[in-house]
């Protein structure tokens, strides 16, 4: 017998021995659910004034010091609330009781948290300081009453108040730290509780690795204490303080990023909030890119680049380029395209004012660093339009992320002046159709795809194998003048080889119209024939007649015709020689293919200048028979001076004015 009682205490583990993460396996262990209910809020209370009070009571009485203040007054009714006055005496009694050794105070601190193992990690640690309060308060409360009091005068003597020995000092400093443990726990716990999304918040995850080590020896230094307290041990205080303070620190780190995070989550759902109903669209914007008056983003004009204010976007509609700062070239340049278009032609258009409309880049960079602010202001000095200037965390990139749908790739929502996003992303119609698809709504990009899918039905019947896409320019070409069409071929196949086509990324496919089977060309004409029957009552059907109108003029050119588009948006539609010319002269306009927003534009910009200069054949021009007092049989030559060829009669109108006033027709 004599040997086995030190064989079984040297079986007891010396805590300060145990690693970090032993401490932390053995704690595990004692925690399996924590579903038994606790009031927290009132415990805390009644403990911290215990504490408090008791920690009053030793700075102004026994060692003549101002007292601190910080008293909480219970708001609740304390009637019933668990744990159980038996299981808090229970723990005391134990913290009490233990022999000396600190291999002794670590199997009662396990036994402690085993009791407590069904409770939440928060509440451990408060009822663990709440069964040490019962002696600590019980102590001071006693301690403090006058000589007079018989009854506590007796219970001085009980409790052997007069004969102790104690480190008060050690140990009011230890249960400080350890009431400092209690409430970053109890905050971690509070937040926990709140329901907030560790992928919101991940420093949660990161202090609960830490919480069951500080648990641990806030009970182990409660222990400590308690037994020290009543003289049965003599416990190093400054040991046990040189474990729980660390942990703690550690724990106090991980709370202030949780504060963060969690301030940055609650900014969110306001600004997210306010967002489905902002103010106006300088609201909008202040909620995407604001945080507070000292750290506010810039905004600068791109033309001048001078500062400018949020105001300046009121009562305006905003296209919002977002983007990041890579392989952004063929944007900017459209949309400095657009940027001229709003400006040169500023009057209303389809009911709104191009000179009401703005451009504002939100460039998205995760982590600015000397390299990405180079590669900003390099960007920066090629645009004609305003962009935001920062280089702190964008306050409203989740908004930007989660609510705009940026996800790395460029968009243009389309902004009203009341802050509502009418269009989620432009940027794929202003590609396919440009400063046509004004005011930038979906419903204009789609009006503009039903204005030309006749055609291009059309010609698919003709041509099978033809591919629109929308970021690809297209030539369609025909005639009856053989060697035009193959100088035309030459020309557009040598320009879309060329060394500029291939930097400015631009793809260039071209069709012969009837190549493989010039029997499908007249049924093609005679599709854009039939167009001409169709009645029309919208503005759409009347943009399609003038468009057949254009097509059935250019089949008369005697050379050839051609027609160049950006995917399915028709730009030009154009005469053999102007065209075939311009292709020839590529090496003259080439490099505004580089400055200008794409190749179809500075095409075009060229082409007219040859329409001018060539005496190439002008649009034909169109009359009603009735406006002519000649027979209708009678030919009639097209009044175009460059035409001048016979005019078809494609219909007949009759009229008869009765002089008797009666019956009139039309046949």
């Amino acid at each position: 017998m004599s040997n086995t009682k030190p064989h079984q205490k040297a079986l007891l583990p010396n805590p300060f021995h145990l690693s970090d993460s032993d401490i932390l396996e053995k704690v595990y262990l004692t925690h399996t659910y924590d579903d038994e209910v606790c009031d927290k809020q009132i415990l805390f209370n009644v403990v911290s004034n215990v504490i408090l009070l008791s920690s009053r009571v030793v700075e102004t009485v026994l060692l003549k010091r101002e007292g601190r203040n910080g008293i909480i007054e219970s708001k609740f009714p304390i009637t019933d609330f668990k744990p159980e006055f038996h299981k808090l005496k229970l723990m005391s009694c134990q913290m009490i009781t233990i022999p000396s050794g600190v291999e002794n105070a670590h199997q009662t601190t396990m036994r402690i948290l085993q009791q407590l193992r069904t409770f939440s990690w928060d509440a451990k640690a408060l009822i663990a300081l709440a069964a040490f309060a019962l002696e600590y308060g019980n102590f001071w409360n006693l301690y403090q009453l006058p000589p007079s009091d018989q009854l506590g005068n007796s219970l001085k003597l009980l409790n052997q108040i007069q004969h102790r020995q104690i480190a008060i000092v050690d140990i009011n400093n230890l249960v400080g730290l350890v009431m400092e443990a209690v409430q970053k726990i109890k905050e971690w716990g509070t937040w926990t509780a709140e329901g907030y999304d560790t992928e919101d918040v991940p420093s949660l995850s990161d202090a609960l690795q830490e919480i069951p080590r500080v648990v641990y020896w806030a009970v182990a230094s409660l222990v400590a204490c308690n037994s020290n307290f009543i003289g049965l041990s003599n416990y190093s205080l400054a040991d046990f303080s040189a474990k729980l303070s660390p942990a703690l620190q550690e724990l106090n780190g991980h709370l202030e990023i949780c504060k963060l995070q969690i301030d940055d989550v609650e900014d969110y759902l306001r600004r997210k909030r306010n967002f489905r109903k902002p103010k106006d669209v300088v609201d909008f914007l202040k909620l995407l890119i604001h945080r507070d008056e000292s750290q506010d983003a810039q905004i600068y004009d791109g033309s001048t680049q001078n500062k400018v204010g949020v105001e300046v976007f009121k009562q305006k509609h905003i296209l919002l380029f977002i983007s990041t700062l890579d392989s952004i070239a063929d944007e900017i340049r459209l949309l400095n395209s657009i940027q001229d278009r709003l400006v040169e032609d500023p009057n209303d258009n389809k009911g709104f004012k191009k000179e009401e409309f703005k451009i504002l880049w939100i460039p998205i960079v995760d982590r600015w660093d000397d390299e990405r602010r180079e590669v900003f202001k390099a960007l920066r000095n090629g645009i004609k339009w305003y962009f935001v200037d920062y280089f702190s965390p964008l306050p409203g990139i989740r908004l930007i992320r989660e609510d705009l749908n940026f996800e790395n790739k460029p968009i243009v929502p389309v902004v009203n002046p009341q802050g509502i996003v009418i269009n989620n992303d432009a940027m794929d119609i202003i590609f396919e159709w440009g400063i046509d698809a004004f005011p930038f709504r979906k419903s204009d990009g789609d009006m503009l795809a039903q204005k030309w899918k006749w055609f291009w039905d059309e010609v698919r019947k003709t041509n099978f194998d033809i591919q629109v896409k929308g970021d690809r320019y297209i030539f369609i070409f025909g005639g009856n003048d053989g060697k035009w069409i193959q100088d035309f071929t030459l020309a557009v196949d040598k320009v879309k080889r060329h060394e500029t086509i291939k930097r400015a990324d631009a793809i260039i496919d071209y069709y012969h119209l009837g190549k493989d089977d010039p029997k499908k060309v007249p049924r093609f004409w005679i599709g854009i024939e039939s167009k001409r029957q169709k009645k029309h009552y919208e503005v759409l059907d009347c943009e399609i007649q003038e468009i057949v109108k254009s097509l059935l003029c250019l089949k008369q050119d005697g050379q050839g015709w051609a027609l160049l588009s950006k995917g399915s948006n028709v730009k030009i539609l154009g005469h053999g020689e102007p065209m075939y010319q311009t292709l020839a002269d590529f090496e003259i306009w080439k490099e505004k293919v580089l400055v200008r927003e794409g190749f179809d534009i500075a095409f075009k910009e060229y082409y007219e200048t040859k329409l001018n200069d060539l005496p190439a054949p002008q649009p034909c021009a169109f009359m009603n028979v009735d406006n002519y007092t000649s027979n209708v049989v009678a030919t009639i030559t097209c009044p175009n001076a460059s035409c001048g060829r016979v005019m078809e009669v494609t219909s007949v109108n009759y009229k008869c004015c009765h002089r008797d006033g009666s019956d009139s027709g039309k046949v």
